[in-house]
């Protein structure tokens, strides 16, 4: 799957009603029962003025699910907006989200500038990480959403809107609101329809097919079942892919470019695949099971060579999977398996897994 390119601020990106280049909700699907669960429930929110909010791990394709839905709908025709709520700085957010009417400040373009809001009227206002926009943004946020109406700074009089918002987050809403750093009223307001995307850790009996429909659509003149060479597929299926699709699609582009051939071949896999090995790699490859991967360096302190039998080994099988999806990231694994960091290290003693946090992989470019 092609990952949408960002503009140069990576703010903001107004898009017309064209999106071939995007894939439709049933190919999102893809046979997938998972996702197709989620695609039908999406559908069926839709045009019901109900927002929507896409949540999943980063990379998993929040913002593809968001096109593909403004695609579906009866807005298909007008513009489809997003913003992304990370990338704006503080000081312009309100502008840019909003608008401003001449003269509104000092610098203000001449004749005024439409905001983000007023860009996407008549159609679709997608608002990624919206985890972070600043919290006195949120109040304006919310009166848009009650009110229908947007007030462009230095405007005396409001400006009536229709979009259909479609919010994403990597982030859990409901902590944030409890540590008050999201509103607890705009949460209830953008989570009319919740659709929560699989990361692919989770989707390990579709990874074979996601490579090879990735590896044909960026290859298609050497397109074939054999695009991608047994050795390779084994390496590939066994990898935890932390940066989910967006990782995946890096590195299969990455293959299609430096591959000598019709195929991508093991020697023209990344450094981050080349060090990890596989368990049971005829299994996987057959079967599409999901395994975890050793970790050369955590193999050789011994974390995952002890026995895992019995309720204990399984409990020690559970951390250990979380440990390595999050890349060792305490935190982010503590918060996978519901506990606090305290509790975590204390499990990680008692389960004798020394801590090795970070050797999973270098961090990957979101």
């Amino acid at each position: 799957m092609p990952v949408p390119a960002h503009s140069m601020a990576g703010a903001a990106m107004p898009v017309s009603a064209n999106t071939s280049a995007y894939r439709s909700l049933d190919e999102l699907g893809s046979g997938d029962p998972q996702m197709q669960d989620l695609i039908t429930r999406g559908k069926r929110l839709i045009d019901k003025g109900i927002p929507i909010l896409i949540l999943g791990e980063t990379g998993t394709g929040k913002e593809y699910l968001s096109r593909a839905l403004h695609a579906y709908s009866a807005r298909r025709s007008a513009a489809w907006v997003a913003v992304n709520c990370a990338s704006i700085p503080e000081s312009l957010a309100e502008s840019e989200l909003f608008g401003y009417c001449k003269g509104a400040f000092s610098g203000a373009l001449p004749g005024g500038m439409k905001g983000k809001v007023q860009q996407a009227d008549s159609g679709t206002l997608f608002l990624d990480e919206i985890g972070d926009m600043p919290f006195s943004l949120q109040t304006r946020l919310l009166r848009v959403l009650s009110e229908r109406e947007v007030i462009p700074l230095g405007a005396a009089h409001p400006v009536r809107v229709d979009v259909h918002l479609i919010c994403a987050t990597h982030q859990d809403l409901k902590t944030l609101v409890a540590q008050g750093r999201f509103r607890e009223d705009l949460y209830y307001r953008i989570a009319g329809g919740v659709l929560r995307l699989p990361s692919l850790r989770d989707r390990a009996d579709r990874r074979q097919l996601i490579m090879r429909m990735i590896a044909d659509e960026l290859a298609p003149a050497v397109a074939s079942e054999h695009s991608i060479a047994p050795a390779a597929l084994q390496r590939m299926l066994a990898y935890q892919w932390p940066g989910n699709l967006r990782q995946m699609h890096a590195v299969i582009r990455y293959c299609c470019a430096v591959m000598n051939g019709n195929r991508i071949e093991v020697s023209d896999l990344p450094e981050e695949l080349m060090q990890f090995e596989a368990l049971n790699l005829n299994h996987i490859i057959s079967h599409g099971a999901n395994v975890r991967p050793i970790l050369s360096q955590a193999d050789g302190a011994g974390i995952m060579s002890r026995p895992a039998t019995g309720p204990l080994g399984d409990e020690r099988s559970r951390v250990i999977d979380a440990l390595v999806g999050s890349r060792w990231n305490i935190s982010a694994a503590s918060r996978q398996l519901g506990m606090c960091r305290a509790s975590l290290y204390r499990k990680l003693r008692q389960l004798d897994i020394p801590h090795v946090r970070d050797q999973a992989m270098p961090a990957y470019a979101a």
